[in-house]
């Protein structure tokens, strides 16, 4: 079989900061929530969340140092990660916006265990302690072990996809289908 070849055949380009920021935005990605205590708590929407490991539990996530929200994080022992359902872009605004209270109305949250905030209405959230934090170029990879979680049964998730929110169709009835 002969190898496949586009009408337009593209030259690659120099792999670049801005390249690659080109190529990753056709990458879907889960829009995530971070959230660490603090006076006042922080939180900051994240696309990067993914498990590491099933054996021992463990997830990471990513974070600009320059961030408002890396000082806290650097510190705590504990952070939240709520994965957004498809109806939640407000809210991964709000969480993505530099000087805004992101903890005010309309966000809904209560202080969760070991005091990390928790946001009402998500798809799903994980209460993790952070077990490592590795600084590679301009960010920080967190990595933390899930010690409690929490879904819902019901929703799909919001995505990130060339620089906009897009979500799922929801899942066909498989019981039904023959």
């Amino acid at each position: 079989m002969a190898p496949s070849t586009p009408a337009q055949p593209e030259l690659p380009v120099d792999a670049d900061s801005t390249s690659l920021r080109a190529i990753l935005r056709h990458q879907a990605s889960t829009v995530t929530v971070v959230t660490a205590p603090g006076t006042p708590p922080v939180g900051f929407t994240a696309t990067s969340f993914t498990s590491v490991s099933l054996e021992p539990p463990i997830v990471s996530f990513c974070l600009n140092l320059a961030s408002s929200s890396w000082p806290t994080v650097s510190r705590s022992r504990h952070v939240a990660v709520h994965l957004l359902a498809h109806g939640q872009r407000e809210l991964a605004r709000t969480f993505a916006t530099s000087g805004v209270d992101r903890f005010a109305g309309p966000t809904q949250w209560r202080p969760g265990p070991q005091g990390v905030p928790i946001l009402d209405g998500v798809l799903a959230w994980l209460l993790c302690r952070v077990v490592d934090r590795l600084t590679v170029g301009d960010h920080a990879i967190v990595l933390a072990e899930p010690e409690l979680l929490r879904h819902a049964d019901v929703g799909t998730p919001l995505l990130y996809h060339r620089g906009g929110y897009a979500g799922l169709d929801p899942p066909v009835d498989r019981a039904g289908v023959a």
